[in-house]
């Protein structure tokens, strides 16, 4: 028996394509002392799965050769650890595969629920990395402007409504007049920019009347930009992400710092979900509370088969998603 892997053919230096891609097979892992044989059953794709291909962030680079990595959620198959029995439901940082093998202290046993693709979503790392952005490093407060930007992606979707669920306004920023309607009446944001527009500042300022409080960024660039202009004294910046510098050979902007954060005495601070982890239970909760009261939406976009997952982050960098991105390789054993 093999295993099914893609790795990354070529780093790309511009614009990624599915020939920066190769669908491989290698010989099936065998769980070594103290590690656990997976199965991968839903894979995230996220954004910085590119930002991880142009050198070293938050984790090692990825480099030609290797297996893409992705944070999964899988199936113990086999394990050498009294850890885990096969069959539990495991979180663990794995990569484009249909089997992976990990120390048992490395993966994180999960709990049942009736959709287990939520502990992707609004339970996993979309949905704790817009509570705790939103909430630990924005603090908002009822009646404040909160503007999103890629308002209609994983992460965006849930700060938004999130936001409105305490009280603030709250506008988005997303690509193309459908989107920006979608995020309107299905998440229930107050307004939403397309920024493919033309008069992005005059828009946005039309429809933050009273400034901007907290400016949740996700794409950074001419948007970052133009946020900052907006802001109000003493606001705040959440810096999630980046994608609209990804793809691009010549990052751009923004160009009005450090004079904005000077002048409005405004608070700038990026962040990684994972900075967090302490207040995840608190997270969950109050997001299951939110659903229980009809104030938030659970956005799932689930690709199948792992050999599609080059064409789903090519796509999500494109901004043709719409919630979480997420790649299904095996079925939910559930």
């Amino acid at each position: 028996m093999t295993n099914r892997q893609i790795v990354v053919a070529e780093l790309p230096k511009g614009e990624l394509t599915q020939d920066h891609f190769k669908l491989t097979e290698a010989e099936m892992p065998s769980p070594a002392e103290g590690e656990v044989l997976l199965r991968v059953i839903l894979m995230s794709i996220d954004a910085a799965n590119r930002s991880w291909m142009q050198g070293a962030t938050y984790r090692a680079a990825v480099n030609a050769g290797d297996p893409m990595p992705t944070y999964a959620i899988c199936e113990v198959v086999e394990t050498n650890s009294p850890k885990l029995a096969a069959g539990d439901i495991v979180a663990a940082e794995a990569t484009w595969s249909d089997y992976v093998t990990m120390p048992a202290h490395k993966v994180q046993k999960l709990p049942k629920v009736p959709t287990l693709s939520n502990l992707m979503s609004v339970f996993g790392i979309a949905g704790k990395t817009a509570y705790h952005g939103l909430m630990s490093v924005g603090q908002p407060q009822p009646g404040e402007t909160v503007l999103v930007s890629a308002a209609a992606g994983s992460v965006g979707g849930y700060v938004g409504q999130i936001a409105k669920s305490i009280g603030c306004r709250v506008v988005g920023i997303a690509g193309g007049p459908e989107k920006c309607d979608w995020v309107v009446k299905e998440l229930g944001f107050d307004a939403c920019i397309d920024y493919r527009a033309d008069g992005l500042f005059k828009a946005l300022r039309a429809a933050c009347p009273d400034g901007v409080d907290v400016y949740f960024d996700n794409v950074g660039g001419v948007i970052l930009e133009t946020a900052l202009n907006l802001m109000n004294e003493r606001g705040r910046v959440v810096c999630c992400g980046a994608i609209s510098q990804y793809q691009s050979t010549t990052p751009t902007g923004p160009r009005n710092l450090p004079g904005a954060i000077v002048v409005k005495r405004l608070r700038m601070e990026g962040f990684i979900v994972m900075d967090w982890a302490h207040n995840d239970a608190k997270a969950i909760r109050a997001m299951q509370g939110m659903m229980e009261r009809g104030q938030l939406k659970v956005t799932e976009d689930i690709v199948d088969g792992l050999e599609n997952a080059p064409a789903a982050l090519i796509g999500l960098l494109n901004g043709d998603n719409k919630g979480k991105r997420m790649v299904r390789v095996s079925a939910d054993p559930q």
